[in-house]
């Protein structure tokens, strides 16, 4: 794990499933830092993902989710816009309107998850080709998040370090997400 998320208050089950989401979107954000426009849409991997494509998706993803949690529903045309666009940022979608986006959407999530007078509350999936859908606990779908941005951030690791060879760890240090650990106190070098 490239960040330490620290424990939760005794009891509190909500800060730790949005700590460990935000630990994993911060993974994303950070694999943006410092660089060009033209870098973070390049596509230095066999695949054709960029690392602004990813944070497009998975900020989409989260509202998507997050309006699924909600009740709310959007026009068929809407979502499948949406969806056709996901790993496809536009020119006007620079990375410091993403990320902006991305926080906003954390916000939003956050404030929900918060209001909810119940982690056992539910919302319904509607059913799709791959699952049949039905009633999800709010938990289940905190769960689901951190595990799709999650998968994302891995992607995010491996596109930065093929585009200048910065890992985690070396963004985690560089943009003071974490100190850097005295390795000395553990018998390595300085």
């Amino acid at each position: 794990m490239p960040v330490v998320v620290e424990a939760e208050s005794r009891g509190d089950e909500r800060g730790a499933l949005l700590a460990y989401l935000e630990a994993q979107r911060g993974g994303i954000r950070r694999a943006l830092h410092g660089l060009t426009e033209e870098q973070a849409r390049s596509t230095p991997t066999t695949s054709e993902l960029s690392l602004l494509a990813l944070l497009k998706h998975i900020t989409l993803v989260e509202r998507g989710w997050l309006r699924t949690f909600q009740g709310i529903e959007i026009d068929e045309a809407e979502k499948k816009k949406e969806w056709e666009t996901h790993f496809s940022p536009a020119p006007k979608e620079t990375i410091e309107k993403l990320l902006a986006d991305s926080e906003r959407v954390a916000a939003e999530t956050e404030e929900a998850v918060r209001a909810v007078p119940s982690l056992d509350d539910t919302f319904v999936i509607p059913p799709a080709p791959w699952h049949e859908g039905g009633d999800f606990s709010w938990r289940w779908g905190l769960l689901h998040l951190i595990e799709e941005v999650a998968r994302h951030a891995g992607h995010a690791d491996i596109i930065r370090e093929a585009i200048d060879g910065k890992g985690a760890f070396d963004l985690v240090f560089e943009t003071g997400a974490m100190p850097e650990p005295d390795w000395s106190a553990w018998g390595g070098q300085e």
